[in-house]
């Protein structure tokens, strides 16, 4: 007996968290003012993630999302 089927193509996201420890160094310092120096927040952003991008870092399972492809097509000879 023959039977058919329809082909969804599914997207699934995952998203972890992890913490980093990011130096107080001048890495991360704006400029001096008043004779005070603050954190950069763009400085901070990008030196945290560069961190997060270490392998030593332990990443954290926080959600998973499935949900049908945006952009439904035949799917490819050799997925199938």
């Amino acid at each position: 007996m023959r039977t058919y089927s329809i082909s969804i193509r599914l997207q699934r996201t995952t998203t972890e968290y992890a913490y980093v420890s990011v130096p107080v160094s001048d890495a991360i310092l704006g400029k001096q003012t008043n004779g005070i120096r603050k954190v950069d927040p763009a400085k901070l952003g990008e030196m945290s993630i560069a961190l997060g991008r270490s392998a030593e870092v332990h990443w954290h399972p926080e959600d998973q999302n499935i949900q049908m492809h945006p952009m439904q097509q035949p799917p490819e000879p050799d997925e199938r």
